[in-house]
């Protein structure tokens, strides 16, 4: 443990209740250290990230001072009401996002943009909740003029990764980071000389081995009634958006004149007075 984790661990363990009440950059900036350090330092003691630490921070500082079991509790309950359930979810989105944003690696985002924007083509993959993401990146991307593919179905994914080659770009958005059918065409499109990349909740997982380059997001916390693939769907939007914006910017002179031809595409669509919306 570095010394300034060390900084994050006295103080989270000097003062529970207090830090429980801090968001990741309210710790940081108490500890004199930086998102990123927090939320390692979160790992490190055993918790998925800072969300949960915290949770777990406010549930000791209640049975500290009730002697009692911890209250404390973003799970949504059965009987919640439906008040409770949005004040939960709000929270933990938020909370998520906090996280992935302090995680990200900007010099492997800054590496991936620059592959996107001189890509001759890009491929991404995604099965399930995944697969949602992996097609917002597409369509995004497609409106600023690049050449990209979402794929869902394994088979399709693999028979076009075969065509990929150098200038290429293969993409694989995978929580687990343990996917079987997006791992398989990211390995093809890695030995086919294409950049890969892979945005993954877990680093050490099969799909880094044929990742150029890695986005992390934040470790979801799974409950009964919110899968892990709620918040991994929110963290992998935040990465997605941060890809395009930036793709975007390099890209600008062509960019800009992309986006505004798919706007005046659709606009008769959502003129009243076309009759067609």
């Amino acid at each position: 443990m570095t010394r300034s984790m060390q900084r994050v661990a006295e103080a989270v363990a000097g003062d529970p209740a207090g830090c429980s009440a801090l968001t990741v950059t309210g710790l940081a900036e108490l500890t004199g250290t930086s998102e990123a350090t927090v939320v390692r330092t979160a790992r490190l003691l055993g918790y998925p990230g800072y969300r949960d630490l915290r949770l777990a921070l406010a549930g000791l500082a209640a049975q500290q001072e009730s002697g009692q079991s911890p209250a404390v509790t973003a799970d949504i309950a059965v009987d919640d009401s439906l008040a409770e359930v949005v004040a939960k979810l709000a929270h933990d989105e938020q909370q998520t996002l906090a996280d992935t944003a302090a995680g990200l690696d900007t010099a492997q985002l800054a590496a991936c943009v620059d592959a996107l924007a001189g890509a001759r083509r890009v491929d991404i993959y995604g099965i399930g909740a995944s697969g949602l993401v992996a097609q917002d990146l597409a369509q995004k991307l497609l409106r600023i003029g690049l050449i990209a593919h979402a794929h869902a179905d394994p088979h399709l994914a693999v028979t076009n990764a075969v065509q990929l080659r150098p200038r290429d770009v293969a993409i694989a958005i995978t929580h687990s980071g343990t996917t079987g059918d997006v791992i398989e065409p990211l390995r093809t499109a890695f030995e086919r000389g294409a950049t890969t990349i892979a945005v993954t909740g877990r680093p050490d997982g099969a799909v880094s081995q044929y990742a150029d380059h890695l986005l992390t997001t934040s470790t979801a916390r799974e409950s009964e009634l919110r899968p892990a693939a709620m918040s991994s769907r929110t963290s992998q939007l935040l990465v997605v958006d941060c890809l395009f914006v930036g793709v975007a910017q390099r890209t600008y002179e062509t960019a800009a004149p992309a986006l505004s031809a798919s706007y005046e595409a659709l606009a008769h669509r959502h003129d009243p007075r076309s009759g067609r919306r």
